[in-house]
């Protein structure tokens, strides 16, 4: 969830503040680049495909960290955590790079490039969460999620059945909630919510490992 939380924060901090293209929703990216280059708008073409080709940087850096599941394996094996740590690393670039640009982030390679940062960032996240081998288990992109919590709750299933998949879907639209107030005050500091909520889940999952072991 709150993985889900920085998701939000940064596709919204990434929409407002660098141009109108996403982080992490790539169809909606792919909408973007075609519609921009129906429309002759080279500079979200930019941004919106430079941002598709950061994301898949991203999964592969994240795939090779990660690894794939395997059965009889750790509930959050250690590998997921050294995925986030390259995650929370891109995400500090990014903010060195956002705080260098000063107060008004202007310029399309300007933009381009921290959106590319904020992608990469979530395409590590994303294929990371991939993981654990969960069917459908996403922080990033969503639309599945929503898609099988309305066919769920429509077949009249127990909503206990769907209890996470609505966690996630919240803590989404909170993150961007937040996100987008802050990014439209004061876009240098989103950062600090992206950074401290991958933070928390580092540390959270590498202290549970250790208390593990000393079991």
């Amino acid at each position: 969830m709150v993985l889900a939380v920085v998701s939000g924060v940064t596709d919204a901090a990434g929409f407002i503040g660098l141009g109108g293209a996403f982080s992490s929703v790539m169809t909606g990216n792919m909408v973007l680049f075609g519609l921009a280059g129906g429309a002759g708008n080279l500079s979200l073409a930019a941004r919106a495909g430079s941002a598709i080709l950061a994301f898949i940087l991203g999964c592969i850096i994240g795939t090779r960290l990660a690894g794939h599941h395997t059965d009889g394996e750790a509930v959050w094996p250690s590998s997921v955590t050294r995925a986030l740590i390259a995650e929370l690393a891109v995400l500090c670039l990014y903010a060195v790079a956002l705080q260098l640009a000063g107060a008004q982030v202007s310029g399309t390679v300007l933009k381009t490039v921290l959106l590319a940062f904020n992608a990469v960032a979530l395409g590590i996240q994303s294929s990371a969460i991939q993981r654990f081998g969960v069917s459908g288990l996403s922080t990033t992109y969503l639309t599945g999620t929503l898609t099988s919590t309305v066919v769920h709750l429509t077949s009249r299933r127990p909503i206990r059945g769907v209890a996470l998949n609505l966690r996630l879907l919240a803590a989404l639209v909170g993150g961007a909630v937040v996100g987008g107030f802050v990014a439209s005050h004061a876009l240098r500091y989103t950062p600090i919510l992206q950074i401290a909520g991958v933070a928390v889940v580092v540390f959270t999952a590498s202290v549970s490992r250790s208390l593990r072991q000393e079991e």
